[in-house]
């Protein structure tokens, strides 16, 4: 019985070596940089294409991404309090337990991002397209509160995107 193991065990160690899963395969050689654990803050990225870029657990308070292109670009813990978002692409970008407080997404694209955990408390949403992005259901009752506007790349008003009612 403990040969049967053994060689089950051995089998199953080589199957998961020579085909390992997609969430392994597809690691972290697609992130262009990754930032961790740094002083950020007030930083100025404004028209840079930020594309796959990781920014983990770094504080980028007041920084300024305007005109960005953050295509999938990862925030993870990250506080980007008074951050100006204004017109930036953040599609199909993922921002995890993020404090967002008194950021500018104005006239930002949204879409298909994914932004759970995450506080927007006093932001500016004026004209960005949310389009199918995936937020906390009390924030979302939060932007609708100021939502308004249509967002100039893809004239989607921000009302709808966001599924006011």
């Amino acid at each position: 019985m403990k040969y049967w193991q053994i060689l089950a065990s051995f089998v199953l160690a080589m199957v998961l070596f020579l085909f390992p899963p997609s969430a392994w395969a597809a690691s972290s050689s697609s992130v262009t940089r990754s930032f961790g654990n740094e002083e950020l803050s007030g930083k100025d990225y404004a028209g840079q294409s930020l594309i796959r870029t990781e920014f983990s657990n770094v504080n980028l308070e007041n920084a300024n991404f305007s005109g960005a292109d953050l295509r999938g670009v990862v925030f993870n813990g990250t506080l980007l309090k008074g951050v100006n978002l204004h017109g930036v692409d953040f599609s199909q970008g993922i921002a995890y337990l993020v404090n967002f407080r008194g950021a500018n997404f104005s006239d930002a694209v949204l879409t298909d991002a994914m932004m759970l955990r995450s506080l927007f408390d006093d932001v500016d949403v004026t004209g960005a397209d949310f389009t199918n992005a995936v937020l906390d259901i009390p924030q979302v009752k939060k932007l609708c509160l100021k939502a308004s506007g249509v967002n100039s790349k893809t004239g989607v008003d921000t009302r709808e995107s966001l599924g006011c009612k």
